[in-house]
């Protein structure tokens, strides 16, 4: 088995040198480094990981918390991680903390005593615990999708990854309310996740931009999973007045909802008609096709990683959020005609403190 000491030879520098180009401890010039990585090619060197972590303090590992196993939504988004872990050079150990306070914290020292060099965590609606955790032991943590705010006059003490959120689901109430829609239905998420409030927001937001009353019984939690969602829309259609259209704010939910739906013999988008939060692969296939805002998720994935990766080359760096946006994906669910949704149109909402025009929900994008 060819050694570093071989590597060094081959290329016609020194083992120190060597030990630069694989642990990134010091500048090498480019054609040194070209030299010392064709030799370690020609000769099949395998560094010594283990070595390497004890040199460099770093094990070039990230870990990643995610409820992967029981959401669609977050396997996608693993894709992105895993795809941008490896293109930078780094292995991946990955945890499922089952929406789970307790279980979350117990996982996040698990990975961190596993001496990965950082974390992507996707917080549960009461991470305390968690994040106490992160704080006290000072773990490098990008926080994905669901977002912690500080106090108002300050900035939040983690790095944080998410998409767009109030904007999109107003963009989806004005499209109803544009079809002629007065009451619409929301069936939220799990209370205390940043994405259910930031929903909620955005569709009593665009409920004001259509000129249309908030009446708080139209809206219950399905708690982000298909049964809870079950019984929120067989809530929502046992109103004395139900609502015309409805709008999910998972695609888990969707899969309930429309389950209710059919129980109760009730046809979308001639009944009632519906629109959800989450576009997934197989929504281009239901009859009717559903109408939906679609999160970039291997995109999410993929920017947490490369967040992480400056937090790491820059420990002091300020905290920061990323949000990406979300695309407007126009199908037939909503009640608009197969040519007008066939298409599968989409754009990207713009910033979602934006004023926008509810009669622009034929034009599928925000004025």
């Amino acid at each position: 088995m060819p050694t570093m000491a071989d590597v060094a030879r081959s290329a016609g520098v020194s083992v120190a040198t060597v030990s630069h180009v694989l642990n990134e401890t010091r500048p090498v010039l480019p054609h040194t480094r070209q030299a010392v990585l064709d030799a370690i090619e020609e000769l099949g060197y395998t560094p010594n990981t283990l070595a390497r972590s004890l040199v460099t303090s770093r094990t070039r590992s990230i870990g990643l918390a995610v409820s992967a196993i029981s959401n669609p939504y977050f396997t996608e988004i693993l894709q992105g991680v895993e795809a941008a872990v490896l293109e930078h050079g780094y292995s991946l150990l990955i945890a499922d903390p089952h929406d789970d306070p307790h279980h979350e914290r117990k996982v996040a020292q698990l990975l961190h005593e596993r001496r990965v060099d950082g974390l992507i965590v996707a917080p549960s609606a009461h991470p305390h615990a968690l994040l106490a955790y992160l704080g006290r032991h000072a773990v490098p943590t990008v926080l994905l999708d669901r977002v912690i705010d500080g106090r108002a006059d300050t900035a939040p003490p983690f790095d944080q990854v998410c998409a767009e959120n109030t904007g999109p689901t107003a963009r989806l109430v004005t499209h109803l309310a544009g079809l002629g829609h007065r009451r619409i239905g929301l069936v939220a998420g799990l209370p205390g996740l940043s994405t259910t409030g930031e929903r909620i927001t955005g569709y009593r937001q665009g409920l004001a931009a259509a000129g249309l009353a908030l009446d708080d019984e139209l809206i219950l939690p399905g708690n982000s999973e298909s049964a809870g969602a079950e019984q929120a829309t067989a809530a929502l259609l046992s109103l004395a007045a139900p609502p015309t259209a409805l709008l999910t704010a998972n695609n888990t939910m969707t899969i309930g909802a429309l389950r209710t739906l059919r129980a109760r013999g009730l046809s979308v988008p001639d009944d009632i008609a519906l629109c959800c939060f989450d576009d997934f692969a197989w929504a281009d296939l239901f009859s009717p096709r559903l109408t939906a805002v679609a999160q970039p998720s291997r995109e999410l994935g993929a920017e947490a990683v490369r967040v992480l990766l400056e937090r790491l080359a820059v420990p002091d760096r300020p905290a920061r959020t990323v949000r990406l946006p979300c695309a407007f994906v126009h199908r037939t669910s909503c009640g608009c005609r197969e040519e007008d949704g066939a298409a599968g149109t989409s754009s990207a909402p713009q910033d979602p403190q934006d004023p926008w025009d509810p009669q622009d929900s034929e034009k599928g994008t925000l004025s």
